[in-house]
């Protein structure tokens, strides 16, 4: 498969895993979420970006879970987990466009930076209506600050990772 075609089957599964777990929940959009990176792993992942999808998911249960106690998110829906579990796995599915459908991002860090703050926030806010989520006052810009912090990361990494493209 070339690399266009992959990068277009990248994003649109990531969208099609953003959809499912926003409009159905733990019921739907856990399952097509872990479907959806296993087909990533055995398809498309690089050696090893496995850790990177274990890592993605540990930030966000660190980032939004953090935010969940905090009070960012008020949903209807009864859980012993500080946030709901289908937030939680759009991380790893986040980290499957990494070094695919986002990866000439990286090479330039404050516009990877400036997505971030724009991009991310808004995923909440777009979310969190379908979603019937209530988000606090601060939580958007808190995801700003967050999102901007980690795509900035991203672009760090990258830039050690290739000098030359930095």
């Amino acid at each position: 498969m070339n690399l266009h075609r992959r990068s277009v089957y990248n994003a649109l599964a990531f969208k099609m895993g953003w959809l499912s777990c926003v409009l159905g929940g733990n019921a739907v959009g856990l399952p097509i979420a872990a479907v959806l990176v296993a087909i990533h792993l055995h398809w498309l992942a690089l050696a090893g970006e496995w850790r990177r999808l274990a890592g993605f998911a540990l930030l966000g249960l660190i980032v939004d879970g953090g935010f969940a106690l905090a009070g960012g998110f008020a949903t209807t829906a009864a859980s012993s987990w500080p946030l709901p579990l289908w937030l939680w796995a759009l991380w790893p599915l986040f980290g499957t466009l990494v070094d695919h459908s986002l990866a000439g991002l990286w090479r330039h860090r404050w516009l990877a930076m400036l997505c971030g703050a724009i991009g991310g926030p808004l995923s909440y806010y777009g979310g969190a209506r379908l979603a019937q989520v209530e988000l606090a006052a601060w939580l958007l810009p808190g995801e700003a600050l967050a999102w901007a912090a980690v795509c900035g990361w991203l672009a760090r990494r990258h830039s050690l990772r290739s000098p030359t493209t930095a």
